[in-house]
């Protein structure tokens, strides 16, 4: 039985925690807020209550955009985050993610995913292109993202002036590196070039099958 979204909203809606994770952060942090009707149609399509964060992120938010835009946290979609939860997973349709539900992306085109099977995080990573489990559940994971642990997490991903690279992305790009981050030895320098996501999605598909020798 599908559930309109008006049984769905909470009155203990865990927007209120997320607001607060927000106010003690001290990661820049924007929550973009939700078209009434995108968020409304996202939340009966996820057919989960506002009373979970995943519920409160896709009805209220349009997207959460962290650390100046490294990191995107897919809502009911936006022109900062235009990755709806439901349209970028294919929900009702051909599902983009076999494993789980698409969350988040990063500038890099690296790709958290909820499992369901074991019902954690995991994350596509764009040095490896193999899944890693964060062993978080999407609560615990989107509470880690507003802290200081993210910053430890992307240390050696990270470059000289990044903030400024990041920046000049819209938020339906990410960057294609070259040479890619997978390949061993010393660091040579590398380009970094705007791309749509869905490409470096498809890209990640495509090399982590060819390095797994698929």
């Amino acid at each position: 039985m599908t559930l309109p979204w008006t049984e769905l909203v909470s009155a203990d809606d865990a927007i209120k925690l997320i607001r607060e994770w927000r106010a003690e952060s001290r990661t820049h942090t924007v929550i973009v807020d939700a078209v009434p009707e995108q968020g409304q149609r996202v939340l009966e399509q996820l057919q989960v209550s506002t009373r979970s964060p995943l519920g409160a992120v896709a009805f209220h938010t349009g997207g959460v955009v962290i650390d100046h835009g490294w990191l995107r946290v897919l809502g009911s979609g936006s022109s900062e985050v235009p990755r709806s939860l439901d349209e970028w997973n294919g929900l009702g349709s051909v599902r983009r993610c076999d494993a789980g539900l698409l969350v988040a992306d990063d500038a890099l085109g690296g790709f958290f995913c909820w499992f369901e099977s074991p019902r954690t995080i995991h994350y596509l990573a764009p040095d490896t292109f193999e899944w890693e489990d964060l062993e978080l559940g999407y609560t615990d994971w989107l509470h880690w993202c507003f802290s200081d642990r993210l910053a430890a997490f992307y240390s050696e991903l990270r470059w000289e002036c990044w903030q400024a690279d990041v920046r000049s992305l819209s938020g339906e790009q990410g960057l294609h590196v070259w040479p890619p981050l997978f390949l061993k030895g010393p660091r040579p320098e590398r380009s970094r070039r705007p791309v749509p996501v869905k490409e470096l999605w498809s890209l990640a598909l495509e090399l982590g099958e060819k390095l797994r020798g698929v």
